[in-house]
């Protein structure tokens, strides 16, 4: 009788140590729901391409507060993105160059309410030495100035039809590219006399081409939104990376890069 309440007596003990060694490092019971939080450790961003440096810049903020988070990112022509996203790709978080781009996703029921963070409009870049000698945007019409444009389809390209429809012009380009970055490579190498890209590109460019505003451009400006998706597999830290872009801190970079507020 008293072997048995002696084995009893023990375990409980040991039941009891090795609960709470279950539960040890947390403070707090191991929920299914505290384990899933836990174990989201990487958010993915899909970004248009002219967000490329202030995002990155943004990422590596967040990633500083969040030791052990790593923000992955997929820039690109917005057009892109969202055709992927629409197709399952693993998205948390889009920002678009465009409230069109943006269309896509919403219509699909793949995200809600999406906020606008920054606009941005189109320049004129050329070489350093600008060797076509363009000045203006009617000077992009000359058939001996090679011109590069986004695709009609992607935001930069839209944008620039809009601008040369207000100033009445057509321009035949020797290529269309498929984002904003692949424009600008052409005048970087020196593929082409000109191209239209935005603002935020020439800055991010860094003294690579010269920069030609024109005053058509107020009238193709971009709103660029962002949105959390709605299937994020990393919702709670996808909402947190929507709201550092649209704290201060996130309009500081935006706006340092040459994004104008909405």
């Amino acid at each position: 009788m008293f072997r048995r309440l002696s084995r009893r007596a023990i375990a409980v003990p040991v039941a009891l140590v090795l609960a709470g060694l279950s539960g040890c490092g947390s403070g707090e019971p191991a929920t299914s729901s505290t384990s899933a939080a836990a174990g989201a450790k990487e958010v993915n961003v899909f970004a248009a391409a002219s967000l490329t440096e202030t995002f990155t810049e943004l990422g590596k903020t967040f990633e500083a507060a969040r030791p052990g988070v790593t923000v992955k990112f997929n820039f690109g022509s917005s057009a892109t993105l969202a055709q992927q996203i629409v197709q399952g790709a693993p998205a948390d978080v889009f920002a678009a160059a465009s409230p069109a781009t943006m269309k896509t996703v919403t219509d699909a029921s793949l995200a809600s309410g999406p906020t606008t963070f920054a606009r941005n409009k189109l320049e004129i870049a050329v070489p350093k030495d600008n060797p076509a000698k363009v000045a203006e945007l009617k000077d992009l019409t000359d058939p001996r100035v090679k011109v590069a444009l986004c695709a009609e389809q992607v935001p930069c390209g839209a944008a620039a039809v809009k601008a040369l429809d207000a100033a009445g012009l057509k321009v035949t380009p020797v290529t269309l590219e498929q984002d904003v970055k692949a424009t600008l490579t052409k005048v970087e190498l020196g593929e082409v006399d000109a191209a239209l890209v935005y603002t935020t590109d020439v800055i991010a460019a860094a003294g690579k081409v010269q920069g030609i505003a024109f005053p058509e451009a107020d009238k193709a400006i971009n709103d660029y939104p962002i949105a959390t998706l709605s299937k994020a597999p990393a919702g709670d830290l996808a909402k947190q990376f929507v709201d550092l872009v649209l704290s201060q801190q996130g309009k500081d970079v935006l706006t340092k890069a040459g994004f104008e507020a909405p």
